[in-house]
């Protein structure tokens, strides 16, 4: 399999620790795996990520796949002349979950030049399908 990462030197170490102040952060995202062509990462399903009804909230499904997503697309370009900026996000909602480790992967399905697209699938404990989610990210040239 090909490695689709430019910043190959990369660590799950090293994402985690600038993570530190943003809405990852916040949500206690972390990221457990990187693999030769996907990103993997968790969030608790706690109070904090619960809607009204006790379920994961929509919302924060959304922030760990775009959070997924688009740290794989900025691990696939040169950082040093391009940044990486979500476009569009699109979340089908499977199944609820009250508790537990929501699992966010990302595989590409398109790595272009000016834009990459994201599968990004969360799974609960027992890897049953909670979110599927799509993920449009641009490539732009840093000014």
């Amino acid at each position: 399999m090909n490695v689709i990462w430019k910043a190959s030197e990369m660590t799950v170490e090293t994402i985690n620790n600038i993570s530190v102040n943003t809405m990852g952060e916040f949500l206690d995202i972390k990221f457990t795996e990187i693999g030769p062509d996907f990103l993997r990462a968790t969030m608790p399903v706690t109070p904090k990520t619960h809607q009204p009804q006790g379920l994961l909230h929509g919302g924060a499904s959304a922030v760990l796949a775009e959070t997924v997503g688009s740290v794989a697309s900025w691990l696939s370009i040169d950082a040093g002349k391009y940044m990486c900026v979500g476009i569009e996000i699109n979340c089908n909602h499977i199944r609820g979950i009250k508790s537990g480790l929501v699992t966010a992967t990302a595989r590409p399905l398109h790595v272009g030049a000016t834009t990459h697209v994201w599968d990004i699938k969360l799974t609960d404990e027992h890897e049953r399908l909670i979110c599927a989610s799509r993920l449009t990210v641009a490539v732009l040239k840093k000014k």
